[in-house]
């Protein structure tokens, strides 16, 4: 038996300020757990396909298109500074989606994000100069800081407190995955059409998919997540916005642990994403820097959803602590080689590398916040983890620059060892 939607919304009102929350779609059953909500993860996890698959486009596409005659940028800093503005963008719209989630509700925040999805490719599309795509890619970064965190958050919702490995797992598996897939298919249209503008169409198109799945079958989960509050009985209020922030940014070493190993993991990828790519065209060229794109994010995206799993029965700690070790290992291997075949060790280590740590630290995170500010927590996480990739481009970008590109490469490398020591250090184990 159930209550009337208004009413079931009425009574939990208090726990997160939410008065809106009888207008919007709601779940027949409340209960979380995977089995429980099966209908609407497998959901989330296809819109996720989707919310990946709008960013594997440009993965594969603008580096090359920045240094094309139709652009001709020769600088790294210059080719890398959509990613800088990407970064930034969805670091902060990272920080303020848990607290929008709570307040408007989960599913009307992810339909905001898929509107600013929407006019990205056609921006890119049309640009006559590099800052349309400068500014197609803050309109991208509010669309993956909304989106991408929004589907999380929800099957964390959904799946409850024995499954967020998992739940965190098979976000990015699919998500990540998706990324890899549309970089090779972006990868093998330009190489047969060009860079513009088939490539841009099939990003549209994706685009215009995954809103239409979200408005369409998507349904709320802010009342799953009040319902695990009450189950856990911990009557933990939810702190202010800035006592909460100081406390998973610097005073709860703990926290401290897993978000500078998130931060320090997207540095690597910032670096990686235009560094490395640059520095892969001139070897191998554009087909073949393309090529071990896909691979490194590939290789990043498969492993995830067995490692979040395997995180749920026992110590979280190894995997984030063994992951930046093996980043920054594989770093140093990709500095210090040349050529496609090295190369593609070198970027599967990478992705490996990202792998073990990136679900097991949301996870773990998770795992120490109340469900009351879970959501707001872990925005607070993502802030600072997506600096990190406006932090790698922009500061590989200036090494390279004023020295040579694998000196930017090693340089990264040794802050992701640093990283390790740091995880290693603050961590608790489980």
């Amino acid at each position: 038996m159930s209550a009337r939607p208004g009413r079931r919304c009425t009574r939990s009102r208090p726990i997160l300020d939410a008065s809106s929350s009888s207008a919007l779609p709601l779940a027949p059953a409340h209960r979380t757990g995977v089995r429980e909500n099966l209908d609407q993860i497998l959901l989330l996890i296809l819109l996720n396909a989707f919310v990946g698959a709008t960013i594997g486009i440009e993965r594969a596409v603008l580096v090359p298109l920045g240094t094309s005659p139709a652009f001709g940028l020769a600088k790294a800093t210059a080719v890398t500074s959509f990613i800088v503005a990407f970064g930034v963008t969805k670091a902060f719209t990272n920080l303020f989606a848990g607290r929008l989630a709570d307040a408007l509700g989960r599913r009307r925040v992810l339909l905001i994000g898929w509107a600013f999805g929407l006019p990205v490719p056609l921006l890119i599309l049309w640009a006559p100069s590099w800052g349309w795509v400068v500014i197609a890619n803050l309109f991208l970064g509010v669309n993956q800081g909304l989106c991408w965190t929004l589907v999380l958050f929800m099957k964390l919702d959904l799946g409850g407190p024995k499954r967020r490995g998992f739940s965190a797992g098979i976000n990015e598996t699919i998500g990540y995955g998706a990324v890899a897939l549309t970089a090779a298919a972006g990868t093998e249209i330009a190489h047969a059409y060009g860079l513009r503008p088939r490539p841009l169409y099939f990003a549209f198109a994706i685009t215009v998919l995954g809103c239409a799945l979200a408005l369409l079958f998507i349904r709320e989960t802010r009342l799953h997540v009040e319902q695990e509050h009450r189950d856990q009985t911990q009557g933990e209020a939810r702190p202010g916005f800035g006592a909460l922030f100081a406390r998973v940014s610097i005073l709860d070493l703990s926290l401290l642990g897993r978000v500078q190993a998130g931060f320090a993991r997207n540095l690597a990828d910032g670096m990686a994403w235009g560094l490395l790519i640059l520095l892969f065209t001139r070897t191998v060229g554009g087909r073949g820097a393309g090529t071990l794109q896909w691979l490194m994010i590939g290789s990043f995206a498969l492993p995830q959803v067995l490692v979040g799993w395997w995180s749920d029965g026992g110590d979280r700690k190894p995997y984030g602590v063994a992951g930046m070790a093996l980043i920054a290992a594989s770093l140093a291997w990709i500095a210090s080689t040349s050529g496609f075949v090295p190369w593609t060790a070198g970027v599967i280590a990478l992705g490996l590398g990202g792998a073990l740590m990136y679900p097991t630290v949301i996870a773990g995170l998770s795992d120490a916040m109340a469900p009351i500010w879970r959501a707001s927590g872990l925005g607070v996480y993502r802030f600072w983890r997506d600096l990190g990739y406006a932090a790698g481009a922009l500061g590989a970008g200036m090494i390279a620059d004023a020295f040579r590109m694998r000196a930017a490469v090693y340089g990264v490398a040794g802050m992701c060892l640093l990283s390790s020591l740091a995880a290693a250090a603050l961590i608790p184990r489980r």
